[in-house]
Formats: C-alpha cells, sequence, structure tokens
C-alpha cells in the first residue's frame, strides 16, 4: 500500500476528511479457496492490462497454500495487491461483502467481482469498466447470456442448469436481466453505498441474485456487457447442489419479501 494511502486511509479515522484528498479508481476483489494452480497467473494478467486497477484478494485459509503465494507477490506489487484473510471457509457472499467494505472504506470508484480461476476472462475487465464509466451502467454484468449462449466447455446439463436458472429468476423476479446468477461484475460506489449490506441474506449464488434484484429494485441502471465464459481447466470448481438449492429458493424468498417491503437505501 502506498504511503500516501496509508497516511489517508490506514490510519487516519477521520475518513470524511481525508478520503477527498485521494481517490483510489478501480479494485478487483478475487475470493480465493485452494486455487494455487490459478492465483499468479490471473494477479499477474490483470496487473498486465491497459486498466489502473488494485486486487483485493478475499483468502479464506486454503489448505494449499494460496494465501501464501498472494503474500509472496505483495512484495513485488505493494501498492497494488492486498489480502484479506479469514479463519475458515464462510461463503462467496460474505467474502465479497467483506471486500466491499473494504473498498467502501479505501474509497474506490469502481468495484469488480472476479472469479481466480479463469473462468470470467481478465480481458473483459476494461470492457466492463467503459460500460460503467461512460456508458451509464451502475452496474455492470459480463452476461454469459445477453447474445446468446456463450459458455465453453459445460456440460450440456450444466448449460440448461445455469440458463434455466436465470429465466426462473426473471420469471419470478421481474427483473430485465439475462445473467442473473452471474459473478464477474463492476459496481460503481453509488450501488455499494446505497445497498445495506449488513442485510444481504444470501451467501451461495443466491447472493449474487440478490445484490443484482436489490439494486435494480432501488432503480439503479443495469447494463449487461457480453463475454464468452470459459469453465475453469485447473482446480477444483465449488459448485455443489445446495449452493443451487439456495439458489432457487432464495428467490422466492426475495419476490415474496419485496411485495411487502421495497429494499431501502442504507441510512448514512
Amino acid at each position: 500500500m502506498s504511503r500516501l494511502r496509508k497516511l489517508l486511509f490506514g490510519v487516519d479515522s477521520n475518513m470524511n476528511l481525508n478520503k477527498n484528498l485521494f481517490v483510489p479508481g478501480s479494485l478487483v476483489i478475487i475470493p480465493t479457496y485452494n486455487e494455487k494452480e490459478n492465483i499468479e497467473r490471473i494477479i499477474r494478467k490483470v496487473f498486465s492490462l491497459d486498466l489502473a486497477c488494485d486486487i483485493l484478494i478475499i483468502e479464506d485459509s486454503s489448505p494449499d497454500g494460496t494465501g501464501a503465494i498472494v503474500k509472496s507477490l505483495i512484495a513485488e506489487f505493494p501498492e497494488r495487491l492486498f489480502i484479506e484473510e479469514r479463519k475458515e471457509k464462510l461463503g462467496l457472499g460474505t467474502a465479497y461483502i467483506h471486500g466491499f467494505k473494504w473498498a467502501l472504506k479505501m474509497g474506490y470508484q469502481f468495484i469488480f467481482e472476479m472469479d481466480a480461476d479463469f473462468s470470467h476472462n481478465p480481458d473483459d475487465l476494461p470492457r466492463l469498466y467503459d460500460a460503467a464509466k461512460n456508458r451509464g451502467g451502475d452496474l455492470v454484468i459480463g452476461s454469459r447470456y445477453i447474445t446468446g449462449v456463450n459458455v465453453v466447455n459445460w456440460p450440456m446439463g450444466r448449460v440448461l442448469m445455469s440458463y434455466g436458472a436465470s429465466v426462473y429468476v426473471r420469471f419470478i423476479t421481474r427483473m430485465k436481466v439475462m445473467d442473473t446468477t452471474a459473478g464477474f461484475i463492476c459496481y460503481t460506489r453509488k450501488v455499494l453505498e446505497t445497498i445495506d449490506l449488513n442485510k444481504v441474506r444470501f451467501t451461495g449464488y443466491a447472493f449474487q441474485i440478490e445484490m443484482k434484484y436489490t439494486a435494480w429494485k432501488l432503480g439503479f441502471n443495469i447494463v449487461e456487457v457480453p463475454i464468452i465464459f470459459t469453465d475453469r481447466t485447473v482446480g477444483e470448481s465449488k459448485m455443489s447442489k445446495g449452493i443451487f438449492k439456495e439458489a432457487v429458493l432464495g428467490v422466492i424468498s426475495l419476490r415474496w419479501r419485496s411485495l411487502f417491503r421495497r429494499p431501502k437505501p442504507v441510512s448514512g
């Protein structure tokens, strides 16, 4: 972390006075659990892009040594690479909430979600950024389904399950988003400042639906940018039947609650 950012954000608790003096731009949040095969490559790839961004790794005590690899790279990228370590595997949603709060505290304006396994192509990050910066997107989705079905290396059963889930979510919620379960996202700061992150309920793929649905109900503009999703070639998938079940049942819960109570912006 730069000396200036430490001065303004790391040790001074008077955040409101100092944050206007130094405004970091973009942050890519990457949750990790057992990603030793991918983590160094994804970090180096992101930093090679023509996009000024930092990376925050949310590391859930991977037994394979992922955290140690990240720490070794911090010496090479001391002002751009950061790690937040948690004591156990606590779920995708809680990892991102942890990262969002960190990003807001540090003053970032554009906050990305991305997987560590190259299923999300880092080359698409500048396109998501452009849609947020220049095309009015408050929440920008790297979408597998906005121009057909753009998925590589998935078995047909999983393609049908994923695409069918998005159809199901649209039907239940009436949300006009083609890829409702997508995890390749760019949030503008104002979205994450407005959503009450302490009230986000879900931790698996339903988390991705809940964040989009809440932003949509709050009136934010959601833009979908077409991407090609390529399933991981190394490492182990984190998808499970339990995660999928949470998404299916969670959508009904989201819709039911919204009939009686609209989401409220977080009180400042």
